[in-house]
């Protein structure tokens, strides 16, 4: 009689661990909790990708919020976070403060991205110069008829200085010239887009990620912001979508960004409209 319940509950729990296997929820047996912050452009691939692998792990628990790339780095600096999102690369000045506080600032880059140049759709302006750009951004050109189009003011919006979108937009872009006094600065590529939608003459710039109907993209020196164009270096205004951490990542924090690494974590950042970094 023992030999058979022995026997049986040998059997009962073969058949769990099949079961766990086989339905995905107990992978690793991993259990704690993540911070991420940060980068408003990789929130999206954040959310996404926390939220998987939570549904795969349900005794993780993953925390996301925005607040820009230079927050998401600080984060890191302070111990506040485990993953710091940035959409730019961390500044020198950024790796010399953490290192002199004893914090090594690791860049996991997780994503490609483009930064499109967007117009209200009524305005016929298709195509414009990196030169016009920046002539647009530092207040050398106020009206869309001085390019061609119709006799509209131009309204200039941009994103805060603690963006990482910002960043490079001011590098590759700006070529490091300030934005005119008096331009509308907003918090997110989302205030952006909507801020461009509710204004005819208003010109902005967001990841490929927050493009929609309600803006028009314009060519920037006749090249489109594709994905081949991106991932062949010709667009000229791209970049890598990075997540931080203290190091190189370890334990949980290791398995959810091999996670955002997987071919299954690399689909999710094209569902939310980025270029994996496998092209």
């Amino acid at each position: 009689m023992k030999r058979v319940i022995i026997v049986l509950f040998i059997a009962i729990a073969m058949l769990s661990i099949v079961a766990c296997k086989n339905d995905g929820k107990s992978e690793g047996g991993l259990t704690g909790k993540i911070t991420m912050s940060g980068s408003t452009t990789v929130l999206p691939i954040a959310q996404a990708c926390a939220e998987e692998f939570m549904n795969l792990n349900p005794n993780v628990d993953i925390s996301v919020r925005g607040g820009g790339s230079s927050i998401g780095i600080k984060d890191i600096m302070n111990n506040s976070a485990q993953i710091g999102n940035a959409s730019r690369d961390a500044k020198d000045k950024e790796i010399k403060k953490a290192a002199d506080t004893g914090i090594n600032l690791y860049q996991n880059i997780v994503a490609n991205d483009g930064i499109a140049v967007i117009v209200n759709p009524v305005n016929q302006i298709t195509n414009l110069t990196l030169q016009q750009i920046q002539d647009i951004y530092t207040g050398k050109l106020t009206n869309w008829n001085q390019l061609g189009g119709a006799d509209m003011k131009i309204v200039v919006v941009s994103r805060d200085t603690s963006s990482g979108t910002y960043e490079i937009f001011f590098k590759k872009a700006l070529h490091k010239n300030k934005v005119k006094q008096g331009a509308i600065m907003v918090a997110s590529n989302n205030a952006a887009v909507t801020a461009v939608k509710d204004s005819p003459g208003a010109i902005s710039y967001a990841g490929l990620g927050y493009l929609n109907s309600n803006v028009k993209t314009v060519t920037v020196d006749n090249i489109k912001a594709t994905v081949p164009n991106i991932v062949a270096g010709t667009y000229p205004i791209s970049r890598k979508l990075n997540m931080y951490t203290n190091g190189e990542p370890t334990g949980l924090t290791k398995a959810f960004m091999e996670f955002i690494l997987s071919a299954e974590g690399q689909q999710l950042v094209e569902k939310q409209g980025f270029i994996k970094i496998t092209n």
